[in-house]
């Protein structure tokens, strides 16, 4: 039985969009729920506890509107809260991000590589795993980004402050050699064309958004009707492409950012803390 329910998305802002972006690309028959905890951005100087209070509490609003996959698409709360969101939603299939380290070990020739991140991802248990896993002799050199994040929310993609702050962070990876550089933050991946520009066709710039949108598109196929042993329900969603999307700021970011980013029309809503922290 087709599950009409929609795929949930969540990041700490506009990031995300990245990743909705390619969902809407490779399934576009579904229909998609997403959330920009923008009135509590940027995640990466919190602490790792309060990422998973705020993880938390986005993941029982979307399971509250029938969300039937949550994608986490934050590094800082993939980093922060997927165990714990895999443990306390132990029926709901849940996909984060992980540092693409693996795909760039296997494709460096000088075996050399750059990882840009929040201070979070670059300091997190999770992503020095990754590394101990899958660099194999590989020198992974890493940078984290402060500012970078606001400049993307601000919809400054190209900007002398954006080109200043790429600069400051991508030069030392450059004078150590790096031949593929990953991008461990979802906002990031709009910040690409700036990035290509400044490295040059020397440098693959690697953006994981593929790979997380196949594995959604797995978990759908394999799960038709069955997170959480629910019955399928539609709960109001008459459209199988709609997107309703959803942010903590007051009043509702901007829209046709958000629209420009994805390619497609998108109007946020307004969700109150004190509504989401009842969650």
């Amino acid at each position: 039985m087709s599950d009409s329910r929609p795929i949930g998305i969540f990041d700490s802002g506009l990031g995300g969009l990245s990743v909705l972006k390619e969902v809407r690309r490779q399934l576009p028959a579904e229909s998609t729920l997403y959330f920009a905890d923008q009135g509590r951005l940027p995640y990466g100087p919190r602490p790792l506890a309060q990422v998973r209070q705020f993880s938390e509490q986005i993941t029982r609003f979307l399971l509250a509107h029938s969300a039937k996959v949550i994608v986490v698409a934050c590094n800082t709360a993939s980093a922060a809260a997927l165990a714990h969101l895999r443990q306390t939603f132990p029926g709901v299939p849940f996909v984060g991000m992980e540092p693409a380290v693996k795909p760039a070990a296997e494709q460096t020739k000088n075996r050399v590589v750059g990882v840009i991140a929040t201070q979070a991802t670059a300091q997190s248990a999770l992503f020095a795993g990754v590394v101990d896993r899958f660099a194999n002799g590989v020198t992974v050199l890493t940078r984290a980004c402060p500012g970078l994040v606001t400049q993307v929310e601000a919809g400054e993609l190209d900007s002398p402050r954006t080109y200043a702050l790429l600069r400051q962070y991508l030069d030392p990876l450059v004078a150590g050699g790096i031949d593929s550089l990953v991008l461990a933050c979802t906002h990031f991946s709009f910040l690409t064309p700036a990035i290509a520009d400044m490295l040059g066709p020397q440098v693959t710039i690697i953006d994981p958004a593929p790979a997380v949108a196949r594995q959604v598109g797995r978990l759908t196929a394999g799960a038709q009707g069955q997170p959480g042993g629910d019955a399928p329900t539609t709960n109001g969603w008459t459209s199988p492409t709609a997107i309703a999307a959803y942010t903590t700021a007051t009043p509702p970011g901007d829209s046709a950012l958000a629209s420009r980013l994805v390619g497609e029309p998108i109007t946020f809503q307004s969700v109150p803390l004190v509504k989401l922290e009842k969650f």
